[in-house]
């Protein structure tokens, strides 16, 4: 299972920038960083829930930086004192529902705010690589039964779906510009873009998330989980899952692989694939607590796509990626963090240890 696992090596004292730090993902993979030695440095927004996985971990070796990626003063400023070898680019807006009611600000973050960085990221000499991360829902959602591949078309009918199409599109716009292999005499970075399914995992309190809304509703004096949309089925995966396919990724950028810098899909096998409610049903029985009450139509009309699937040969052919958590493991892992965090497990030990645990099934 050796092609299964990123490179502890690779990262050590390795100089990384991680936008969107304060996130669920983000947090994530700066714990996962800083557990191999990396020197990281997160820029972000201030966390928006409370509690949220960022401050709860108090990272203490990750210099953070909360500002806005259009505050170009800042960016700038941050780059040249960090001088990161390799960005991992998460910051955004990234909720549906809260695209339609801001689509200026969705907009704004997604696809300036990924602008920004990349001009910006022209002046760090020692940058190698950059990996731009966007969604599923950057494919043009044509409600088809088989998986999106790397080359169909991108698009998104509401505004958060939109912008991290054009985010997509814009990415690959300044790499063609301004980055190798692409342009000659230009900086010697590759940028790869990174198409990953819907996460799960243990620590995400945003608004209007599955996940959270149903750790919310079974912990809650209720313990009651309402589903607007219970037969949308989604890739879920395991939030470690995608995150190793970007450091594998980044791995590739950083050694020069010219066919890396392009676009790549993470998601579930086939099989795993699962509509909300199995998803609900799933976590309410492993967390041993909640009921389900179904309210369609609660969402007000608000557009949200029914069937969206990524096809994900590319990234198992040629980066060697595949998912090592089958559909049930995410499910137990999630459903675990969340037990032992409201038992009063520290979310620092929770992490590192189904860090660990994740890289020991990876290993084999």
């Amino acid at each position: 299972m050796e092609d299964l696992v990123v490179t502890p090596g690779f990262w050590a004292s390795r100089r990384v920038l991680v936008t969107g730090h304060t996130g669920f993902k983000g947090a994530w993979l700066a714990a996962w960083l800083g557990r191999m030695g990396a020197e990281v440095t997160g820029y972000s927004l201030a966390p928006e829930t409370e509690p949220n996985l960022w401050s709860l971990l108090g990272l203490d070796g990750v210099r953070s930086v909360i500002a806005d990626l259009n505050d170009r003063a800042a960016l700038d400023r941050t780059l040249a004192e960090s001088r990161p070898e390799v960005i991992f680019h998460l910051a955004a807006q990234a909720l549906v529902r809260r695209s339609y009611g801001d689509p200026v600000g969705t907009f704004a973050a997604n696809v300036l705010g990924t602008v920004q960085l990349l001009d910006a990221a022209r002046a760090v000499t020692d940058l190698r690589a950059v990996v731009v991360a966007t969604s599923d829902k950057a494919y043009e959602n044509r409600e088809q039964i088989w998986g999106y591949r790397e080359g169909d078309a991108l698009g998104g009918r509401d505004p958060y779906s939109g912008s991290k199409g054009a985010a997509d599109i814009a990415a690959a716009s300044m790499a063609r510009s301004y980055f190798a292999p692409f342009a000659p005499g230009g900086h010697p970075a590759r940028v790869g873009i990174a198409r990953a399914g819907n996460v799960i995992g243990g620590g995400d309190w945003a608004q209007d998330r599955l996940v959270p809304d149903i750790v919310r509703g079974c912990l809650g004096p209720e313990g009651r989980v309402v589903l607007r949309a219970p037969g949308s089925v989604r890739p879920w995966q395991h939030v470690l899952e995608p995150l190793r396919g970007y450091m594998m990724l980044a791995e590739r950028l950083h050694g020069g692989d010219d066919a890396a810098a392009s676009g790549w899909n993470f998601g579930p096998e086939r099989s795993d694939e699962r509509a909300v409610v199995e998803v609900a049903t799933a976590i309410t029985k492993a967390l041993g607590r909640g009921r389900i009450d179904i309210a369609e139509g609660a969402d007000g009309g608000l557009h949200e796509a029914k069937m969206l699937r990524l096809d994900c040969t590319r990234a198992r052919v040629e980066l060697g990626w595949v998912p090592a958590l089958a559909f049930d493991d995410c499910v137990r892992l999630t459903a675990d963090w969340y037990a032992g965090w409201a038992d009063g497990v520290a979310a620092t030990t929770l992490c590192r240890d189904q860090i660990a645990r994740y890289e020991g099934v990876c290993h084999g």
